[in-house]
C-alpha cells in the first residue's frame, strides 16, 4: 500500500506543515503577544507586524531545515528525519503530561510581561511604529521556540515526503490562521485554550510523520 505522506509530497507537506503550525501556535507566548497587542492597538497594524515576523522566521527555520538536509548523504536523510521527528514527538506528549492546567495563563503572563518591558519608554501610535513593535516582539520570541523547531525537522525530510512549495505555503497558512485569530478573536480563544490537549495533538502528529519516514527509511 502506497505511503499517505509521500503519494503527494506537496499535499502532505501542506496538510502537515498547516495542522502542526496551528496547533504550535494556538495558545503560544506569540499568539498571546499579538492578541494584547490588538487590544492596545489596531488590529489589523498588528497582524502585518506579527505576519512579516512569523514569515521571517519561517524562511529562516526552512533554510536551515534544508540546509541540513542536503549537507548530508542522502541515505542518512530519511533516518535523521524519522529520529527527529519521532523525539520531538515523545517530547512534547511527555511535556503535555508534565504540564500544569494553567499553563495557556502562564504564557499570557509571559507574554504581557515582554510587551510591558518593550513599552517601558513609550511607543509610538503611528502604523509603522506598531507594526514594527509586532515585529520584534514576535521575531525574538519566536526564535528558539517549538514552532521553529517544528518548521525546521519539517525540512529535513526527504524531498519524497515533503516538498518545498508545500511547507512554505501550509507553514504560512497556519501562522496567518493563528495570528488571525489571536488579533480577530483572541480573547475568546485564549480563555478556552487547553495546552495539554493540543501538546498531546501536536505530538500524535508528529509520531504518524515520523513512523512514516522510518517506514520510507526501511524501505
Amino acid at each position: 500500500m502506497a505511503n499517505p505522506l509521500s503519494a503527494d509530497p506537496s499535499l502532505a507537506a501542506f496538510g502537515s506543515s498547516l495542522a502542526a503550525i496551528s496547533l504550535a501556535e494556538l495558545g503560544d507566548k506569540t499568539f498571546f503577544m499579538a492578541l494584547i497587542l490588538a487590544v492596545r492597538h489596531r488590529a489589523r497594524w498588528v497582524f502585518v507586524g506579527a505576519f512579516a515576523a512569523l514569515t521571517a522566521v519561517t524562511l529562516i527555520s526552512l533554510a536551515l531545515g534544508y540546509g541540513l538536509r542536503e549537507l548530508l548523504p542522502q541515505t542518512v536523510v530519511p533516518w535523521l528525519a524519522a529520529a527527529l521527528f519521532l523525539g520531538f514527538g515523545l517530547k512534547l506528549l511527555i511535556d503535555a503530561q508534565a504540564m500544569a492546567a494553567n499553563a495557556a495563563s502562564a504564557e499570557a503572563e509571559q507574554a504581557e510581561e515582554a510587551i510591558n518591558a518593550a513599552q517601558t519608554g513609550g511607543v509610538g501610535v503611528t502604523a509603522w511604529a506598531v507594526i514594527w513593535e509586532a515585529f520584534v516582539l514576535v521575531f525574538v520570541a519566536e526564535l528558539g521556540d517549538r514552532t521553529q523547531f517544528t518548521t525546521i525537522f519539517m525540512a529535513t525530510a526527504p524531498a519524497q515526503v515533503f516538498s518545498f512549495a508545500g511547507l512554505l505555503a501550509g507553514t504560512l497558512l497556519g501562522h496567518a490562521l493563528v495570528t488571525w485569530l489571536a488579533v480577530g478573536a483572541g480573547k475568546w480563544i485564549g480563555q478556552r485554550v487547553d495546552e495539554r490537549l493540543l501538546y498531546r495533538l501536536s505530538g500524535g502528529l508528529f509520531l504518524v510523520v515520523g513512523l512514516a519516514s522510518l517506514k520510507q527509511a526501511l524501505g
